[in-house]
């Protein structure tokens, strides 16, 4: 809780969402502004009352007296009430105005010293909350309630009246000003986190749906395109060789099925891949596109790591069937990484990452390395976790 009163004016407002918070947010926050709202008003409100109580009290000598201080203790409480509701803005300028005009009244007139109170209440609550020239605002206020002190000194001089007046008055407001500037930054901040935590929020659902869109790529675009070549394999084969163009159909019926089991899969958050398959798929796929291939395994591989090594993997066996024109692929693991060389490449310096791109920023998000090149005629995909290079564990 946090305040300002003459003393202090407890009390936590319900911030306004000035941040771009989404609505969703508001709706989830409505629940609970009305419950802060309570717990201010309950907790807060009876000690400001008696505080407004105590400042009429010593200051009143006569009935009339009462009319003219009232005012700026009504103004002071009305303020309050709408800001724990975070509705101060509409009542702002009226209270500031109603007691802004009794403190001077009771300076002079009554010879209330204590009258500063509501417009310093309504101040400390209002000026804040500014979105432009708060400071000046502030720097005005005080000299707004010196000043009227000061005026007071030529009806009564003397160092009690001073104190009184001028320094009592003015202490006190420079006082509760900067509390109520430092706690409205507090505010801020808080407001800041919630924004932040929204944001981070959001990251993850857009991250996840990136994740999502890889993983669909690498099981969609690598079967359309292993479908693609079986198929024009089988139409070649059809007069020639009805029995393996057969089995080539069987075995893209089989590859579909596989394919949208695997989707179903990755729907519901279950797909993991194996990598032993991948390297066996892989091989298979080279070999009927006439690549030669060689395996060749330095250890056991993490697993931990195996089945991200086994998207990069099937990531680039796409690429490579789809863009290369080369004739023989190497492929090493080790226990942290796989190596993947081809004789395809054209040209040299950094290629296009294009499909492994996505898993790239997933692999360094899990402390991993993805590097893509070409030289001397041949194209290079490596990945490796050197978190994990010590072995499996």
């Amino acid at each position: 809780m946090n305040g300002h009163d003459v003393v202090s004016l407890p009390g936590t407002p319900v911030r306004p969402n000035t941040g771009g918070v989404k609505a969703r947010s508001l709706r989830l926050t409505e629940a609970t502004q009305g419950r802060l709202r309570r717990l201010n008003l309950y907790t807060a409100l009876p000690p400001i009352t008696l505080a407004a109580v105590v400042v009429m009290a010593v200051d009143i000598r006569s009935w009339w007296h009462t009319l003219v201080l009232a005012p700026g203790v009504i103004a002071a409480l009305v303020a309050f009430e709408r800001w724990t509701a975070n509705d101060i803005g509409r009542v702002a300028w009226p209270c500031l105005a109603v007691a802004a005009a009794v403190w001077p009244v009771g300076a002079f007139v009554v010879g209330s010293p204590n009258a500063y109170w509501g417009v310093t209440s309504v101040a400390s609550l209002t000026l804040p909350r500014l979105t432009r020239h708060r400071y000046a605002a502030a720097a005005g206020l005080l000299a707004f309630v010196v000043a009227v002190g000061a005026g007071r000194l030529l009806m009564e001089p003397g160092g009690d009246a001073f104190a009184r007046y001028v320094l009592t008055p003015g202490g006190l407001t420079l006082t509760i000003l900067v509390l109520a500037f430092a706690g409205e930054r507090f505010y801020d901040i808080v407001q800041e986190l919630e924004v932040s935590r929204e944001r981070e929020a959001e990251l993850a659902v857009i991250r996840e749906r990136v994740r999502f869109a890889s993983d669909l790529h690498d099981i969609q675009g690598h079967t359309l395109h292993v479908v693609k070549l079986k198929a024009a394999l089988a139409r070649k084969l059809v007069h020639s060789d009805p029995g393996r163009a057969e089995q080539e159909l069987c075995e893209i019926h089989d590859l579909v099925s596989d394919t949208i089991k695997q989707t179903k899969e990755l729907a519901y958050a279950q797909r993991r891949l194996n990598l032993s398959a991948e390297l066996e798929n892989a091989k298979n796929l080279f070999e009927a596109a006439g690549i030669r291939v060689r395996i060749t395994r330095e250890s056991e591989v993490d697993a931990r790591v195996s089945e991200m090594l086994g998207q990069v993997l099937r990531e680039t066996t796409t690429n490579i069937l789809r863009h290369a024109q080369g004739t023989r692929v190497a492929i090493t693991l080790t226990a942290s990484g796989i190596t993947i060389v081809n004789d395809g490449a054209v040209g040299n310096g950094p290629p296009e990452l294009r499909g492994l791109s996505a898993l790239r920023q997933r692999m360094v998000t899990d402390g991993g390395e993805l590097t893509v090149t070409a030289e001397d005629g041949e194209f290079t995909t490596a990945a490796v976790f050197p978190a994990f290079s010590g072995g499996a564990r």
